[in-house]
């Protein structure tokens, strides 16, 4: 009955990330720690596997497509993956079912949550005002972020995040990149944003497969769900008010943050 309980959440998640594009982390994590009562520390571990194997499939999709910024790809992973691997050197030091780190993991989960709602509410506010496309001999322009510093700061802070939480590459991700690339194209934001989650998501996943912190047949029947709920939502993302989705996924994400954090 749990093997089709974690097929079902998994074809819940990849459903709302194909119709929204919001992170699958942002849910999954707590639906394991809430619904299914999984330590913080697996449900981590097992979510960043479940969030590179889903997203390679969309990054090889829309490189295909032309509309990977692979130079702001670089930028952010220059800062996220060292940011990663130290965090991830912290955890096998500590040791991560230790009560300490544990607290840790819960408590930053729930402030990612809350950072991911708002972000999710921006969007959904925000609506489609970025540009759609780059304007000829704009390419060298859009590309360049507002500091050269602020790519590999943000991509340090999202790769801790990201460690600790599972969070923080999805929705919080696509607000930085629009922050940072204002020029740069929604499409191509969005992308950028899928495309540097594989590398950093794949490394912090390793890291936690060899602290122990995987589940490997759960990420296997999370997976079996995931992947045709990514296609429909996919599917059906042009036929759904987004706005209202957005709008009501941030106010689910809030309610877990807060939670999370009471704990």
């Amino acid at each position: 009955m749990h093997d089709i309980a974690f097929i079902f959440a998994g074809f819940f998640v990849g459903t709302v990330v194909g119709l929204t594009g919001v992170g699958g982390g942002s849910l999954m994590t707590p639906i394991l720690i809430f619904v299914f009562g999984v330590k913080p520390y697996m449900a981590v571990g097992t979510d960043l596997l479940f969030a590179a194997f889903t997203k390679l499939g969309g990054t090889v999709k829309m490189a295909r497509s032309g509309l990977v910024p692979w130079r702001v790809v670089l930028q952010l992973s220059a800062g996220s993956i060292p940011a990663a691997l130290i965090t991830l050197w912290i955890l096998k030091t500590v040791g991560p079912a230790d009560a300490a780190i544990q607290r840790l993991m819960t408590t930053t989960l729930g402030v990612a949550l809350l950072l991911t709602a708002a972000a999710t509410l921006y969007k959904a506010l925000r609506g489609k005002a970025a540009p759609t496309r780059i304007a000829a001999g704009q390419e060298a322009l859009v590309l360049t972020p507002r500091h050269w510093s602020l790519p590999l700061l943000f991509g340090a802070l999202i790769g801790t995040l990201v460690s600790l939480t599972s969070v923080g590459a999805g929705a919080i991700g696509v607000t930085v990149l629009m922050l940072l690339y204002p020029l740069l194209p929604l499409p191509r934001i969005v992308a950028a944003d899928i495309a540097y989650a594989v590398p950093l998501t794949l490394v912090a996943g390793a890291g936690h497969a060899s602290l122990g912190s995987v589940d490997w047949s759960m990420l296997s029947l999370l997976l079996a769900g995931s992947l045709p709920g990514i296609w429909l939502g996919s599917h059906f993302m042009s036929r759904v008010p987004e706005r209202v989705i957005r709008s009501l996924l941030s106010l689910l994400l809030a309610y877990a943050g807060t939670k999370l954090i009471a704990i």
